[in-house]
């Protein structure tokens, strides 16, 4: 696929800046994972621990997830916001990052840690569509919200899709690193949402619902029920863009 491109010509030579491209990191940007243990983030303690300086989920058959559960960052809101972190998971199921979402405490919830909001797919898979980062309505109506590769709208009658062109299976094929580390960021300003990969923008949306649109919300890391499973996250950083 051909890619929107700058050219800026500069005394020591050309530099190519892509539209598609991740932008810099934001000033202001801070850790919200010590490394060390999980301080400031609360979970399932059967299931989430720190191994060799990363956040690390897993189910087994001895240790269930009864129900989709979450590890829940304790410091702060995503409101309008950019998140950045590497994450690397196994194939037998799927986990997310829960963003603009609540913790569901009343109504007898499976567990203590159920989260329901929008929330960025993760897959080790290169499969399209079943891949990571499409936004899914975790505990909504909506399913997939917006897969990957596509920028449009949701409005009060439904989803619109402007163009699915900024990335294409054979592009997702080369961009995303097959049990390895891949890196994520989700920057949300007002009803605008933008998810990157591996420094590629891959999904681009506005949600016009005034009525399911999400603008605040907790963070949180998923396991998934269902088959055993583990995922792990590192280099989690935050800024708040109201700051």
């Amino acid at each position: 696929m051909l890619r929107l491109a700058i050219c800026l010509t500069l005394a020591l030579g050309t530099t190519h800046l892509f539209a598609d491209d991740a932008p810099a990191e934001p000033a202001g940007m801070t850790a919200i994972f010590n490394g060390k243990d999980l301080s400031g983030w609360d979970g399932d303690p059967r299931l989430w621990s720190v191994r060799d300086g990363v956040i690390h989920g897993e189910t087994t058959d001895e240790n269930k997830a009864d129900g989709n559960t979450f590890l829940i960052w304790q410091g702060g809101r995503t409101r309008n916001f950019e998140l950045r972190l590497s994450f690397r998971c196994n194939a037998a199921n799927n986990s997310g990052i829960q963003y603009r979402s609540r913790h569901i405490t009343d109504g007898n919830p499976r567990n203590k840690w159920v989260v329901r909001g929008y929330q960025h797919e993760i897959r080790n898979e290169i499969g399209f569509p079943n891949i990571s980062g499409f936004i899914y309505d975790e505990g909504g109506k909506r399913g997939r919200i917006i897969l990957v590769g596509q920028k449009g709208t949701w409005e009060t009658d439904g989803r619109s899709i402007e163009h699915s062109d900024l990335i294409d299976a054979d592009g997702w094929k080369s961009l995303f690193r097959l049990d390895d580390w891949n890196d994520v960021i989700i920057r949300a300003e007002g009803n605008h949402i933008r998810h990157y990969m591996n420094g590629r923008l891959i999904l681009d949306f506005k949600d016009n619902n005034p009525e399911l649109a999400l603008l605040d919300g907790i963070l949180a890391l998923q396991l998934h029920a269902g088959k055993p499973m583990w995922a792990e996250f590192r280099n989690i950083r935050f800024a708040d863009l109201d700051q």
